[in-house]
């Protein structure tokens, strides 16, 4: 998986923009390498994050941005009781499943993206405390939200890993590529 992106090697600004957003989501990825579910569950840092809770939270994201962009429900339910069951797992759920589960919300996310007529089409924004009023984003700004947000939590990512076990980004994409 690539660290750096060439934007231009696409040609057009949708296939960039899904690059840089993979790139992101591989930061993500790799600092899960060879880790346990228990470990990847630790919150190693002052921050309550955790490997695991910033994996399940960014599907979760990823996945209600694109069915908002879209028009459809959330398919998740967050209130006050529950919010931070979108950053650990719960139940049966696992590293792999959640891995799987963003892979398919990734090829979603691609095929909406290349999908779009137009990537200024305006969509509504939930109803949030956070969104003003009856407010309308366009498509690439809902693809830039998502490049931002896993940008953000890669770099959480980055140091919840090194505060584990002392592996860098640029170790983990060293044993990436041994392992692939």
């Amino acid at each position: 998986m690539p660290t750096l992106v060439n934007a231009e090697a696409h040609g057009d600004e949708r296939g960039a923009l899904l690059d840089y957003l993979e790139a992101q989501r591989g930061g993500v990825r790799r600092a899960l390498l060879g880790l346990t579910d228990e470990q990847a569950a630790r919150k190693p840092s002052a921050s309550e994050l955790s490997l695991s809770g910033l994996l399940k939270h960014l599907v979760e994201t990823e996945d209600g941005w694109v069915r908002t962009a879209r028009g459809l429900p959330y398919s998740y339910v967050r209130n006050e009781t529950n919010w931070h069951e979108s950053f650990q797992l719960v139940g049966d759920e696992t590293v792999a499943g959640k891995l799987a589960e963003w892979e398919q919300v990734a090829r979603r996310t691609e095929e909406h993206v290349r999908s779009l007529e137009d990537f200024d089409a305006l969509f509504a924004l939930p109803e949030a405390p956070w969104f003003p009023k009856d407010s309308k984003r366009s498509q690439r700004w809902m693809v830039l939200t998502l490049i931002q947000e896993v940008a953000r939590h890669a770099g959480h990512a980055d140091v919840i890993r090194e505060s584990l076990d002392g592996r860098t980004a640029f170790e983990l994409v060293d044993l990436e590529r041994e392992a692939g």
